[in-house]
């Protein structure tokens, strides 16, 4: 049987689900601008202009980062990789994870099942005493994942989520 017509009807629904998220948000519709945009909602982070910004996408507006530079990623698979800019590092990497890669099939829902927070000049210090390449794909290990947890077990206590925070994560997971 041709899935053709079935395909097709899928892709406009896509379509028209994508149209209603980008006006929402006022970005496309793709992982990291919908995750930049739950972020600054949820975690209070001011989200710089596009375009005007090198390396980051915005700054924590309250707390104890307060000011600091963020690079925000969503990454629908947690696959142990981070995009990591050498040319324009920011204070820190937030990064909204989905469920462990290898325990999804071909699909990667986009759900936010952990958050992470790396200083980014301490992840840098630490990739490099590896010998890690670093850039688009950089491999990080399991340690450092563990220790940069913030949700839903509060293991880096540089930013704590709060209980109204997590409730709003929730609808996320």
């Amino acid at each position: 049987m041709n899935d053709l017509p079935r395909l097709a009807s899928l892709l406009k629904s896509r379509n028209t689900i994508d149209d209603k998220i980008s006006a929402l948000i006022g970005r496309t519709a793709q992982a990291n601008n919908i995750g930049e945009y739950i972020a600054s909602l949820i975690l209070r982070i001011t989200l710089d202009e596009r375009g005007k910004r090198r390396g980051y996408d915005g700054r924590f507006s309250s707390g104890p980062l307060a000011g600091q530079t963020v690079d925000i990623q969503w990454h629908p698979r947690h696959d142990g990789l981070l995009n990591v800019k050498l040319d324009a590092l920011p204070d820190y990497y937030l990064v909204l994870a989905g469920p462990d890669a290898s325990s999804l099939g071909i699909a990667s829902p986009w759900v936010i099942e952990s958050i992470f927070l790396f200083n980014a000049s301490e992840l840098l210090n630490a990739l490099r005493e590896r010998g890690v390449q670093i850039g688009s794909g950089t491999s990080v290990t399991g340690p450092l994942w563990e220790r940069a947890e913030i949700y839903p077990v509060p293991r880096n206590n540089r930013l704590t989520i709060a209980d109204e925070e997590r409730r709003l994560l929730v609808l996320f997971g």
